[in-house]
């Protein structure tokens, strides 16, 4: 019996069905009403710096090479020959001045153009390259580097898409002077789970760290998110949590970079680094924002980020059952290099495949993934009402906001994520 999404998520988002995550037919609903209709995360500027320059991404499982051209300008085009659908392009990442197809030999220009079909010169009439170059994402736009694509040609723009999640996002980008740059390529793992298991995460859940990583998550860090700790929904798929330090906090206390165990036993000029950009803070990113110490961000549908250890990820899907997650360290570009190197060792030590916060939390997905699959058990509908009602706007703050232990972060992206499937649900 196919399943309805109205069955799956209660008015107010306060029960989830566990189908949620496990039911194939919702899986493929989620590919026309969200992957295909939402701005999905493609890759960062400081990647592709040089004509040439490419990156492999995603949106969704079709896959997407994101190039800057001879002409500097970025192109994203699909990655699949117009002949046969063979990739083009089998690096991660590189620069290039062809793609060419292994089976073939149809070469494709990094702008997407066709440029030579070697089997052209044995025919009579000749095919019509401009009609074959790759097929470009109908939609490419920027914000502060960071590239986004769309299949919806009719969708708003970035920059209202993100609406006031800039306010939050901008608080890290923009206290660096020469903004941030991604380092190296992403590391790349495969989880037998569901990809909004990872985001949920990251959009807001970090109640779960004195628990799950009792072992790193210490008393002292636990109070300072009972005390300071703050969680806003902008937009609802979008959500900010952090903490709000009172004025007079100790720059050691507040200032980025500062809380990792790694960055404290660094040497002196790491520090002076990071207190110096602490000190420029309040006229990059004004008083408010320069007392912001951030936790976890998530931009719907797929991309979240880590304030404390830097890093970006996204949750690309494969299937109802299993996610392949991508994660890049992110340091400050214009940073002395031995300064760059112990804040990448910062996002090393917990996250990413070998981190150890990393490997808890994505035991716990898979294991969530799992109870989604029970027999007998749907009747049995998750339960996402904590702090229900009471988030209310803030007066310095943009969005709904309330104590961290408020799922009005879940509810927002479940409430989302049921009326874009019920918009493709019948057609």
């Amino acid at each position: 019996m196919t399943i309805k999404v109205k069955d799956l998520v209660n008015e107010d988002a306060t029960l989830i069905g566990r189908k949620a995550w496990s039911d194939e037919h919702i899986y493929e609903l989620e590919k026309k009403g969200i992957f295909g209709k939402s701005w999905l995360f493609l890759g960062h500027e400081s990647q592709i710096k040089n004509p040439g320059d490419f990156v492999q991404a995603y949106m969704c499982e079709t896959p997407i090479i994101l190039a800057r051209g001879s002409d500097d300008k970025v192109y994203a085009n699909i990655n699949s020959c117009s002949h046969r659908g063979v990739p083009v392009c089998r690096a991660d990442h590189g620069n290039a001045k062809r793609f060419v197809c292994p089976y073939h030999n149809w070469s494709f220009t990094v702008e997407g153009e066709l440029a030579t079909i070697p089997q052209e010169r044995e025919l009579q009439c000749k095919p019509d390259k401009s009609q074959l170059g790759l097929k470009p994402v109908p939609r490419l736009e920027s914000w502060k580097g960071f590239y986004f694509g769309s299949f919806d040609e009719n969708i708003e723009s970035l920059d209202d898409y993100l609406g006031d999640m800039k306010f939050y996002l901008g608080a890290f980008i923009d206290r660096f002077e020469g903004g941030i740059e991604f380092v190296g390529a992403p590391h790349r793992w495969v989880i037998d789970a569901n990809w909004k298991l990872p985001m949920e995460n990251q959009l807001g859940d970090v109640n779960h760290g004195p628990f799950l990583h009792a072992s790193i998550v210490t008393p002292e860090a636990n109070q300072e998110i009972i005390d300071h700790g703050l969680s806003a929904v902008t937009t609802p798929g979008h959500g900010a949590t952090f903490r709000m330090m009172p004025e007079d906090t100790h720059p050691g206390l507040v200032a980025w970079g500062m809380e990792s165990p790694n960055v404290m036993m660094a040497p002196p000029e790491v520090h002076q680094y990071l207190f110096d950009t602490h000190e420029k803070a309040v006229e990059r990113v004004g008083p408010v924002r320069a007392n912001m110490k951030g936790l976890t961000y998530g931009v719907y549908p797929n991309l979240s980020f880590l304030w404390s250890n830097a890093s970006f990820k996204v949750s690309h899907p494969r299937g109802p059952g299993k996610v392949e997650y991508w994660s890049w360290s992110v340091v400050p570009a214009d940073a002395p290099e031995n300064v760059k190197k112990t804040l990448r060792n910062n996002y090393a030590t917990f996250f990413g495949p070998g981190g150890v916060l990393e490997q808890e939390d994505s035991e716990v997905w898979m294991q969530q993934f799992h109870g989604s699959n029970f027999d007998f058990a749907d009747d049995r509908k998750y339960f996402y009402g904590l702090g229900l009602g009471e988030e209310k706007s803030h007066p310095d703050l943009p969005g709904m906001v309330d104590v961290t232990a408020n799922e009005h972060y879940a509810r927002g992206f479940f409430e989302r994520w049921r009326d874009a499937l019920q918009a493709v649900e019948e057609e």
